[in-house]
């Protein structure tokens, strides 16, 4: 059997897996959709209960079993903010992505209180461990300047997402590299604008992006996707569907972080500044053998799919079936916004 056809054969099993199964990482889930009590942050003390949303969010017992609501009123938050473990079940809803904007300056060479450097998976503005995570209409932003060509230690996230099951309505996601850290879990991110120059969103999550806009803001070559399934039996990977990639600079769709890194695009708008190539395999030609990228009828002069290495594909029908619906993340099971 040649090498190609048995590429084929493995990627057509993991497609039916995909179609036909709750994914084996995670169980079933039981999200608490209606709100038990609201909290109101805002900057003047007169007008809410806290004026940071750090604040608020310690406010919350440390094991939360109900749907707790903190609204952001509009305003320029700067502050770092980390929702811990087991503080399930919260909603941040801002006034506005425009109008509520939580931000800090941290990259991974900043020195933490250990004196060490806080690595990448400290940089983040806000950061979320727990599970029924849902934000609205609000802006996570990482201030650091985009990073020279080469630069050592300058990833500067915006937010990481490390908790199950984690929903984004109208977000913005602002930062230059590495911005959106979607760590791990099934994570559902709708009418989302995420900006960046290198490996914007990243991570080893299962998440479905619908109607987002992707802009990239790299000065020479930068990447939309750096996924990271390091394992054959990871049930993770990004798809894309109906959304736009805009921007400047040279992009590629994805980098291989993870040995069996997974990215589908579909029924998305490519502008000009895509590679031709499309993706790159981080330096690793054995990596080739082992990813999973694919299109399925994008459009735009970016989207043209002569010229893409030749370890990535142009979708069938059957082939993108799984990965453009709610079916891709459990969705029908969790999301009920």
């Amino acid at each position: 059997m040649t090498q190609a056809r048995m590429i084929e054969q493995q990627f057509m099993r993991w497609v039916e897996f995909v179609g036909g199964l709750r994914h084996s990482l995670f169980g079933r889930a039981m999200n608490r959709v209606f709100p038990s009590f609201a909290l109101v942050v805002d900057k003047n003390p007169g007008k809410g209960d806290f004026t940071s949303i750090q604040e608020a969010v310690d406010s919350i017992p440390l094991i939360n079993l109900v749907r707790v609501v903190i609204k952001v009123n509009a305003g320029t938050y700067t502050e770092k903010v980390s929702i811990s473990a087991m503080r399930a079940f919260v909603t941040i809803e801002g006034a506005g992505s425009d109008k509520t904007i939580v931000q800090w300056g941290d990259t991974a060479d900043t020195t933490g209180p250990s004196g060490l450097p806080l690595g990448t998976y400290n940089s983040a503005t806000f950061s979320v461990n727990s599970a029924f995570f849902i934000a609205k209409n609000i802006s996570f932003k990482n201030t650091a300047p985009v990073p020279k060509p080469g630069a050592i230690g300058k990833q500067a996230v915006a937010l990481r997402i490390s908790g199950d099951t984690a929903a984004f309505l109208g977000c913005k996601f602002l930062g230059a590299q590495d911005t959106l850290y979607d760590h791990l879990g099934r994570h559902y991110y709708k009418d989302c604008y995420v900006e960046g120059s290198v490996d914007f969103i990243f991570g080893n999550a299962l998440s479905l992006y619908e109607g987002c806009h992707l802009h990239a803001i790299a000065e020479s070559t930068g990447a939309v996707t750096a996924q990271n399934r390091m394992s054959i039996l990871d049930d993770t990977g990004f798809s894309f569907v109906n959304c736009k990639v805009t921007g400047s600079g040279a992009l590629y769709l994805g980098r291989a972080w993870g040995i069996f890194s997974r990215v589908i695009f579909a029924y998305t708008y490519m502008d000009d500044i895509i590679v031709p190539s499309g993706w790159f395999n981080w330096g690793d030609p054995n990596r080739e053998m082992t990813v999973f990228y694919g299109q399925y009828k994008c459009t735009g002069p970016g989207a043209n799919y002569m010229g893409r290495v030749p370890w990535s594909r142009e979708l069938t029908d059957e082939e993108a079936k799984p990965f453009i619906s709610m079916s891709f993340i459990d969705g029908t099971e969790w999301i009920k916004l």
